[in-house]
């Protein structure tokens, strides 16, 4: 009986054998080394950028943005977004001889009678002057308007200036008093025997 020798087929699974560890050590070695990318990728990375690093309007110019959401509103009658600028607080002087307006639902309701007076409104701000108090929550504003529009049906200008109050609130800047002045208002000669016209608005600003 002969001898069988195994030698051949114990080489041949040794090699296997290797190979296999080889693979395995390889793929061991590649994960490793992706993880560490991944993980120095991640490290390298800036962290998010947190709400508080985020700068901010410097308040002179969120008054001033105040007051154009003011007018801008006031011109196409969007009573909501004129509420946003104005506190319910508000005392309003016009230009003429007559009583303040003492707070929103006042001033509200002589805006939307007012406005329904005009059509085709528009106020054109110059020369803005902002100064805000040292202690940060008060600020006062100036500025000269030009106001042109149709009132009652009949073409009408005025210029004249205002002076605003605001507060600020948390971190919203309100419109807390308003004061405006008409230098000049122009309105159509009515023909000889026509009946009278109504005043054109005295304050194109506030009512």
């Amino acid at each position: 009986m002969k001898s069988q020798s195994f030698g051949p087929s114990i080489v041949v699974v040794g090699r296997r054998l290797s190979l296999w560890a080889l693979f395995f050590v390889l793929s061991l070695t590649l994960a490793t080394s992706v993880s560490a990318q991944k993980k120095k990728k991640k490290d390298d990375a800036p962290p998010p950028q947190d709400s508080s690093q985020i700068v901010s309007l410097p308040d002179q110019a969120k008054i001033d943005n105040v007051i154009g959401q003011m007018l801008g509103a006031w011109q196409v009658g969007d009573l909501e977004k004129l509420h946003a600028t104005i506190a319910d607080d508000i005392s309003v002087v016009s230009g003429t001889y007559a009583p303040p307006v003492i707070g929103w639902a006042s001033y509200s309701a002589a805006y939307q009678m007012q406005r329904a007076r005009l059509q085709q409104a528009r106020m054109e701000r110059t020369n803005t002057l902002i100064r805000i108090a040292p202690d940060g929550l008060f600020a006062w504003a100036c500025y000269q308007f030009e106001f042109s529009g149709v009132v009652d049906g009949s073409p009408s200008s005025s210029v004249g200036q205002t002076t605003l109050v605001l507060e600020k609130r948390g971190d919203t800047w309100l419109i807390v008093h308003n004061h405006t002045s008409i230098v000049q208002s122009t309105t159509p000669t009515a023909p000889a025997g026509a009946a009278p016209q109504q005043p054109a608005p005295s304050n194109p600003s506030n009512p």
